[in-house]
C-alpha cells in the first residue's frame, strides 16, 4: 500500500527542489558570462585583449560654480582630471597655476599637494580618476594662489 505525503510536505519539497534548481541555473549562467567575452568582443580587437578588474581606482564627476575650488590636498596614488565642461584651474605644489579648457586633462602625482577648481567667471565640470585609496585634506587655497600670483 502506497502512502501519500501530506500536501504541505509535498509543497515544501517541491519549493526546495525549485530553489536548488534555480540556484544552480543562475550560478552556471554567471560562470559562463564571466568566462565568455561580451558579444562580438573578439571582433573589436586585434590580438589578445582582456578586461582587468579595476579595484583601487575611484571615478567621480564634480561640478564647480565660478571661482569655486578645493582646498590643498594629497591623493596617495595620484589623480587624473579631465575637464568635461567650462574652464578649470589646477596647481601642483611648487609649480605655477595652470588653466585647462574643455577636453583637456592634467595628471596630479601621488603624494604631492595640489588643488583644482573653476576659473573666476565660468563654472566647470571635471571627471576625476583617483589611483589608490585615501585623500589628505589641508588648508584653503588663498586668493594669491588661486590668481596664480603665489605658489605653495
Amino acid at each position: 500500500m502506497k502512502r501519500r505525503l501530506p500536501a504541505r510536505v509535498a509543497l515544501c519539497l517541491w519549493l526546495v527542489g525549485l530553489f536548488v534548481t534555480s540556484t544552480l541555473w543562475v550560478t552556471r549562467a554567471q560562470q559562463q558570462s564571466a568566462a565568455t567575452p561580451a558579444a562580438n568582443e573578439d571582433a573589436n580587437f586585434t590580438g589578445k585583449a582582456f578586461r582587468i578588474e579595476s579595484k583601487g581606482y575611484g571615478l567621480s564627476r564634480r561640478g564647480f560654480e565660478a571661482a569655486a575650488r578645493s582646498n590643498w590636498h594629497v591623493h596617495e596614488g595620484g589623480q587624473l582630471l579631465f575637464v568635461e565642461e567650462g574652464r578649470m584651474r589646477v596647481q601642483v605644489e611648487g609649480q605655477k597655476m595652470k588653466e585647462l579648457g574643455k577636453g583637456e586633462s592634467a595628471y596630479l602625482p601621488g603624494g604631492v599637494a595640489h588643488w583644482h577648481g573653476a576659473v573666476p567667471a565660468q563654472a566647470a565640470t571635471q571627471l576625476s580618476v583617483t589611483f589608490g585609496p585615501g585623500v589628505k585634506w589641508m588648508e584653503k587655497v588663498v586668493d594669491d594662489q588661486y590668481s596664480g600670483k603665489a605658489r605653495r
